[in-house]
């Protein structure tokens, strides 16, 4: 297929080079020029303008940080797209920010998909990212041979907005479980215990899980250098806590890691790991050991 794409960070990067080897031609764009230069080396086509990379494309990929990121180059692609093109937005935006780019892009023909992704800059490289999508259930089988490359996983949750809900459950649980390996590790260390056997226990039990072994891991090695920059978990957290209020979903243990994020973020830890939650809960005790 014909497929643009825009957004070339840690994680974007990687799927697009997936895209080209599995045989898509690309094109893309990019606000630094520098970021698409390997793929233009792999034979995707630079365009100049965005306008230029939806006049060619029958799907357009996007990957970026925030609402108004994606919610302006939405603006600026639709001119360009032909009724029928679809844009899929891999990035982690509100879902009423999803559910607006939708409505707009309906109105000319064109559909809009978000479609939220976990597994981090790994399961980018990795090719198994678990793809959690909203839009027109019609769409899936235009949709199959991306995602297929893509991800090892694609569950579509209901119509423009549900993956962004589905992305915010996915965060929300995260960085619970980040915050309850900090708890350990701090109770561990008030009993006098290294927390590395303390997790290297709890790995073989019930308590194990992909936070405790990748977040807990770094805590109990206290490498607190950024794997997932703090500051992203605290910008999905805004999304949810703030899609919670809208609903009125009661959320009282995510309401207090959201203030944990918020001391992480006060205290200057937002380039550093998430697992630095850890340290937030060490400067309330004053027992830093670094």
């Amino acid at each position: 297929m014909n497929i643009g794409f825009i957004g070339f960070g840690t994680m974007g990067l990687s799927m697009a080079e997936h895209l080209i080897k599995a045989g898509h031609a690309l094109r893309v764009w990019s606000r630094r020029v520098a970021s698409a230069d390997s793929l233009v080396a792999l034979g995707a086509l630079r365009c100049d303008w965005v306008h230029e990379l939806a006049m060619g494309s029958e799907i357009v990929c996007t990957n970026l940080t925030g609402s108004a990121d994606v919610a302006g180059l939405a603006d600026a692609l639709r001119p360009g797209l032909a009724p029928g093109a679809i844009h899929i937005d891999f990035s982690t935006i509100a879902p009423g920010a999803a559910r607006a780019i939708a409505a707009k892009h309906a109105a000319v023909g064109v559909e809009f998909v978000d479609a939220p992704v976990s597994g981090g800059g790994v399961g980018a490289r990795n090719a198994s990212l678990a793809i959690m999508w909203g839009g027109r259930e019609e769409l899936a089988p235009r949709l199959a041979p991306i995602f297929s490359v893509l991800g090892k996983s694609a569950v579509r949750i209901g119509e423009a907005g549900a993956g962004q809900v589905a992305k915010a459950c996915n965060q929300m649980i995260l960085v619970n479980l980040i915050q309850a390996c900090a708890e350990a590790a701090a109770l561990a260390a008030a009993a006098g215990l290294d927390f590395r056997l303390v997790r290297e226990a709890m790995l073989g039990g019930s308590a194990g899980s992909r936070a405790l072994d990748v977040f807990g891991g770094r805590m109990a090695i206290r490498d607190f250098g950024a794997g997932v920059e703090a500051r992203l978990h605290h910008k999905d957290y805004a999304l949810l806590m703030d899609e919670a209020a809208r609903v009125g979903a009661p959320l009282p243990i995510a309401a207090a890691v959201w203030q944990q994020l918020n001391a992480l973020m006060a205290q200057g830890l937002g380039t550093r790991d998430t697992s630095s939650l850890l340290r937030v809960l060490e400067g309330a005790t004053g027992r830093h050991t670094d």
